[in-house]
């Protein structure tokens, strides 16, 4: 476990001192905030409900972040106990306020891959699912970026997420087939 922390450490100091630049960070700093209590998948999501044609995909959304937020945040995080990145490695510098949970899975990376799945996997043959896709990367990336995760944080809280998006978009497909089986 020791030799993981180191590597992970490297690539986060790496990420610190190639990447960080003075007029990207106010950006990247803005981002993550706003995947605070998954603030911009809610606010997406709700949004997409606002339309007949985008209804689904909004709904299996909320109903992903639902799923992401008890299965990492309320159990995984709890289960690892794993110490934040910043409270390890010596020379990390924090971009934002300390956590106060725990670091094993990333809960931003989770949120955000649970509601990209969902709606891109119910937005079939929509050009703008691409952009949804990029926007849980950038916040994957950002968690890394101001130091507040380890990689394998973020790859696993992505991964779960992601099953959690998909479990969502299969659950509102199967209920919205089985409802019209019965019109």
């Amino acid at each position: 476990m020791e030799g993981l922390v180191a590597l992970e450490g490297s690539v986060l100091l790496w990420i610190q001192d190639c990447l960080r630049a003075d007029w990207l960070s106010p950006f990247v700093v803005t981002y993550t905030k706003l995947g605070n209590l998954g603030f911009i998948w809610i606010l997406l999501s709700l949004t997409l409900l606002c339309f007949r044609k985008t209804r689904r995909a909004g709904v299996a959304g909320l109903l992903g972040l639902m799923f992401s937020l008890i299965l990492n945040n309320m159990i995984l995080k709890n289960l690892f106990a794993r110490t934040r990145p910043y409270e390890v490695i010596d020379g990390l510098i924090l971009m934002t306020g300390k956590a106060s949970d725990f670091s094993f899975p990333s809960g931003h990376a989770g949120s955000s891959f649970a509601a990209a799945t969902a709606i891109v996997c119910s937005l079939k043959g929509c050009r703008w699912r691409w952009i949804v896709l990029a926007m849980a990367v950038l916040m994957a990336f950002s968690r890394l970026y101001i130091g507040i995760h380890y990689p394998s944080d973020v790859i696993c809280g992505a991964l779960t997420g992601a099953l959690c998006g998909a479990a969502a978009a299969w659950l509102i497909r199967w209920l919205v087939q089985k409802q019209q089986a019965r019109a």
